[in-house]
Order: structure tokens, then sequence, then C-alpha cells
């Protein structure tokens, strides 16, 4: 699933491509169909992106929520637009640009008081201004739930995944098993602070890159990491390799229904 920085990148991109300007939508697939209908012919206002949330807002009031889940995809391009191909949920086009919209986990038109509904259930988002960390720090200092659950729970923290809350715990010196609980104030602070470091440079590159530049390849003579995910990580993925920082082996294990890596010395 898309962390945040993708999801405000994509923001960016169709602000872009169709912001200030009438659009024609449709449903190829159908299941979209009267959403669609809804807001062809009006102008894309603005969009915006709250934690793993993509909004678009048009004129007259229309709000379109998608979040991608975990197949959702965009595609875009130049017109003319191609003949659609696979299930595309939603395809907007304008004289010059075309967007598809495949497999997301939602598409659909919020009315006010349904976006304040999902607003309200979300936590701060590190990359948004109006962001509230003591929000997050109130519901983690009494919980006895790992900070590894609790910083992945987006009711908590809106827009981080499994590579930024493992890096973060890392960088922090905190095992992904430590009771939020055990969380001090100085300690939160700095790990909000990382985080938003993090995912701005992770909405500039679009890649997700946790390391310090003394642990870069080029720094320590080590090759560059090959993953699918990209970027430079100190432990997420790295699962019986030596830790960048120590050479102690990186650890995995199942916390909740998902992997949690760390480094035994560093990670106390």
């Amino acid at each position: 699933m898309p962390e945040g920085h993708t999801i405000h990148r994509l923001a960016a991109r169709h602000r872009e491509l169709f912001g200030g300007r009438v659009v024609a939508a449709s449903s190829p697939q159908g299941r979209f169909a009267e959403g669609a209908a809804r807001i062809s012919g009006r102008e894309l206002v603005d969009t915006d992106a709250y934690g793993k949330h993509l909004l678009h807002r048009y004129a007259g009031g229309a709000v379109l929520h998608v979040h991608l889940g975990l197949y959702g995809k965009f595609s875009d391009g130049p017109a003319p637009a191609p003949l659609p191909v696979g299930e595309v949920r939603l395809r907007l086009l304008s004289p010059a640009n075309w967007l598809d919209l495949r497999g997301p986990a939602a598409c659909e038109l919020l009315d006010p008081p349904e976006l304040d509904a999902l607003l309200a259930r979300l936590g701060p988002d590190p990359l948004r201004a109006d962001a509230k960390p003591e929000r997050a720090y109130a519901a983690i200092a009494r919980s006895e739930r790992p900070l590894m659950a609790l910083l992945m729970d987006q009711s908590i923290v809106a827009g981080t995944g499994l590579i930024y809350v493992t890096e973060a715990l890392f960088r922090a010196g905190l095992r992904p098993t430590t009771p939020g609980r055990r969380l001090r104030p100085k300690q939160w602070a700095a790990i909000w602070d990382d985080l938003c470091v993090l995912m701005r440079s992770g909405v500039e590159v679009g890649r997700i890159d946790t390391v310090r530049s003394v642990h870069l390849p080029e720094a320590m003579g080590r090759a560059p990491r090959v993953d699918r995910h990209g970027g430079e990580v100190y432990v997420y993925r790295r699962a019986g390799q030596p830790c960048l920082v120590c050479a102690t082996k990186v650890r995995t294990a199942l916390q909740g229904a998902r992997n949690a890596y760390w480094c035994p010395t560093c990670q106390r």
C-alpha cells in the first residue's frame, strides 16, 4: 500500500495536470458511472492529501475521495487518451491530458458531513502544516500497544506505513515492541520531527530514503540496496544483513500481521 508521501505527490501531480480546468469524467468499468457523471463538466478547483487519502475538490462542492489500498494505481499522459484497457474505475480528460484510476479500495463522492467524518477518524499527518502531533502523543502515551502498531494506526498518525515506521523507530533507538506508554514526550517530539523530514524528502524525490549521509553506499564503500521499494534504509527488509551502524545482524519477527525489523544492538 502506498505510504503518505506517494499520495501527496499524486495530489500535486493531479493539480498540475487538471487544476483550474474543466474535466470530462467517465467510468469505463461502470462501477463509478453515477459519480463520474456528477463531476463531469465541472472545474477541478484543487487537490489535497490527508494521510493515505486523496481528495479532488470540484466546483459546486463535490469532493472525490480516493484510497488506493493495496492494488489501486493512477496512470496519466498527454492527450489524446488511449482506449481504456483493463478495469478503469475513473477516467478524467481535459484538452491537454488524461488520467486513469484502476483498482482503488475507495473511489467515491463525499458530502461535507461524510468528509468531516473521514477526516475526524484520522490522526495528524506529518506532511500537513495543520498537523497537531500532540493529539497522536496523547493516544500513544496511554496505550500498552507496541509502538510499531501505534504508529501504523491511521487514527493515530496518518500517512505512515511499515517502511517509515520501521525506519523512524530505528533512528530513534527504540524497538518496535516498546509499549506506547513508555515513550517520553521528548522521544515523541524527536520521532515526529524525523517523520516530517523523512516524508518531505519522500515527496521531493519520490522514494523512501532514511539513512544518514555517513551510511550511504558511497560513504561506506558498499553496494547500493536493490529492492523493488527502492531507497536506502537501515533495517526494513534487511533481515540477516549487518546493521549499517554496528554490524549486528538485523532481526525480523511477526508483529501482529506484519513483519517487524530491528537491530538488537542499536534499538534497546
